[in-house]
């Protein structure tokens, strides 16, 4: 299936999203309030010769939809120049099979940059590497430090209740932290994409 502008107009704008989702909303909108966009980033979308139509794959479960869709939203509302769609994944398998990340899997969130005919310029899917890195990096710390969560690899499901939630207590504090960087890669890499595409 090919993306046309009748196709496009099917997707949900952005706050149209915000509005039909059912779980995560709460922080799906702090983490908007949260994303600082220094005036550089700014202008280079601003700076675009023309609006690009961007096409989303989510879903309101997924983790990395909740973290990184604010971004691409603030980017969109400070720039004026990022027409968003958001479809649902699971109700859109035609485009989700488009743009499987590496080949297999279906990760989320996928952005999708058009010109005005709707030719694909470039796509972004899931998280930046480096985030992934820098995460998983936190993540043997924590476990390095707390012996009593046992291994990394071991089911979390498995350690007693108050265990658990003070792993999660960790974890959480751990997103929290890297949040910024988080924040400031996405909009890099997706900065460094449309100026490459959209010159």
């Amino acid at each position: 299936m090919t993306m046309d502008r009748p196709r496009f107009a099917q997707g949900l704008t952005f706050d149209a999203y915000k509005r039909q989702m059912t779980r995560n909303r709460e922080r799906f909108e702090e983490n908007e309030r949260r994303v600082e966009l220094r005036p550089d980033d700014v202008a280079a979308f601003q700076q675009l010769p023309r609006p690009l139509h961007v096409v989303v794959l989510a879903e309101d479960w997924c983790g990395d939809v909740i973290a990184n869709l604010p971004v691409v939203g603030r980017l969109a509302q400070a720039s004026g120049k990022l027409d968003i769609r958001v479809f649902l994944r699971d109700q859109n398998d035609d485009l989700m099979q488009r743009w499987l990340n590496q080949g297999t899997f279906k990760s989320i969130p996928v952005v999708v940059f058009y010109d005005d005919d709707f030719r694909e310029l470039g796509h972004w899917i899931e998280r930046p590497a480096s985030v992934t890195d820098l995460r998983a990096k936190r993540r043997r710390e924590i476990f390095a430090a707390h012996p009593e969560f046992g291994s990394p690899d071991a089911p979390v499901d498995q350690l007693p209740e108050d265990v658990r939630a003070q792993l999660q207590a960790e974890l959480a504090k751990m997103r929290d932290e890297t949040t910024p960087f988080a924040n400031q890669e996405v909009i890099r890499e997706l900065r460094e994409l449309v100026t490459r595409v959209a010159a």
